[in-house]
């Protein structure tokens, strides 16, 4: 490690950048959310500069920097694109006793900024030794993206209460305090009731800690998608790392469940198309057991848990316990199946209406409106698709369904196993049949693979083909 990564206490420091063009307009975008003096000195300075002048955040002199300027800096940024110029304002700097940074000149900087993801007072800095600003960058785009904007509320809030907090004695109980905040509860009642909605959950966590109450328990249905986890939402991946239970259907890939805590106690529901399952009534019974017992509980679903995944049921048997729950929706295995063979689930001219089936539960089928279905144009999801496949050819094919009818079958939609081949209507059942019998299926009915389909897509029908 060349640079040791340190937070420089700014308030009421001078901080002096030589150079007023956009160069060091990108400099002065950050050092301005800070407390420092900061000084500027250059010629002709740009729009950006002038306005931070105009709105008091900096102090500007237009001419170049000169000896005594850096009199009393800490940090001196030479940021005039122009290497002669940098040179100079650096040896002015050094002379001041101030660390320099030569903006783009790691071997001639005491110092490099890093990007940073601001949520003050949460702040988090990334460093690649200045060898890769642009992996920095992504890093900081992830980031940004999973930290939510009122983080730095959150820990405002939580800097006000340290005092009361010291009420709970150091150790565990404090720990265990602060941790009820900071997994979820803090940012559930902020946005549910602003900022006294927060300040009244500290006083109950406070309150329930000093007397020992046990913490309430809850249950979230989270959406694990169709299996690639960079297609879960950023809420559903931070839930499932803050749950103490997982209950997971079999077919959430591992890679998924790796992102739930190591000390969550993961337990498989089995639940698994149309193979052995554990009994529903059985999975009722262990989300209220354990969210009685105050674990945070989630619910793991493949898909989105709003689309054929016996929600209803669970949420009923949560509510006559009254167990509080909550439901993060997520990519549907259907949008992940029409992305992967480069198709719309809708189009202009083709089709207004998109039909979602399940073949598990063929109860309903006979009300179904089939004749619907059988006209061209028509186009239709439907999950679970081995089960029902014969029913659903049979349906299609008695109410005038042209044979030729389009069909494209994808295994394990957005995994690395994943597989398409193109059939008909007529040739559906034989295709499916082909297929890997255990990897969970998705039948894009009405909708063929484009013509122009991408050469990673044309190769899978052709392996599949063989």
């Amino acid at each position: 490690m060349r640079h040791y990564p340190v937070f420089l206490d700014t308030k009421q420091k001078k901080i002096v950048v030589s150079g007023a063009g956009e160069e060091a307009a990108a400099k002065l975008r950050l050092l301005v959310r800070t407390e420092a003096m900061i000084d500027v000195f250059g010629e002709l300075p740009c729009e950006p500069v002038l306005a931070m002048a105009r709105d008091g955040r900096i102090r500007l002199t237009e001419r170049p920097v000169a000896e005594g300027d850096g009199d009393g800096a800490t940090l001196f940024y030479c940021a005039n694109d122009d290497e002669a110029e940098d040179a100079r304002a650096a040896a002015i700097g050094r002379a001041a006793g101030a660390l320099v940074n030569v903006v783009d000149d790691l071997d001639h900087s005491q110092f490099i900024t890093p990007a940073i993801v601001d949520r003050d007072p949460v702040v988090v800095a990334i460093g690649t030794e200045g060898t890769a600003p642009v992996l920095a960058r992504a890093i900081k785009a992830d980031l940004e993206a999973r930290l939510p904007v009122s983080l730095g509320l959150l820990a405002r809030l939580a800097r006000a209460f340290r005092p009361r907090a010291t009420l709970i004695p150091q150790g565990p109980a404090r720990r265990a305090f602060w941790s009820r905040y900071w997994s979820g509860a803090g940012e559930r009642a902020l946005s549910t009731g602003g900022e006294a909605a927060v300040a009244n959950l500290l006083e109950r966590l406070l309150t329930d800690t000093v007397e020992r109450r046990p913490a309430a328990g809850r249950v979230s249905f989270v959406s694990a998608g169709p299996g690639d986890p960079d297609l879960m939402t950023l809420k559903a991946r931070r839930i499932l790392h803050e749950a103490d239970v997982v209950l997971h259907d079999r077919l959430v890939p591992q890679a998924i469940l790796d992102l739930a805590r190591r000390e969550a106690l993961m337990v498989e529901t089995g639940k698994k198309g149309h193979g052995p399952a554990m009994a529903q009534a059985d999975i009722n019974v262990l989300m209220a057991d354990h969210a009685k017992d105050g674990a945070h509980v989630v619910r793991l679903k493949g898909g989105d848990a709003m689309v054929f995944g016996r929600l209803d049921e669970e949420i009923a048997a949560l509510q006559a316990d009254g167990i509080p729950f909550e439901i993060v929706p997520g990519v549907t295995s259907a949008s992940a199946a029409a992305a992967a063979v480069g198709h719309s689930l809708t189009r202009r001219g083709r089709n207004s209406a998109l039909t979602l089936l399940t073949a598990h539960d063929m109860a309903g089928f006979a009300a179904h409106d089939w004749q619907g279905l059988a006209r061209p144009g028509a186009t239709a999801a439907i999950y679970m698709a081995r089960k029902g496949a014969v029913q659903i050819v049979a349906q299609l094919s008695t109410h005038g369904a042209d044979p030729a009818t389009p069909v494209t079958i994808v295994a394990n939609a957005s995994r690395p196993d994943q597989t398409i081949a193109r059939a008909s209507l007529a040739t559906l059942v034989a295709r499916l049949e082909a297929m890997d019998a255990q990897a969970p299926a998705i039948i894009l009915y009405g909708i063929g693979t484009p013509a122009a389909a991408s050469h990673a897509v044309a190769s899978v029908l052709e392996e599949v083909a063989a």
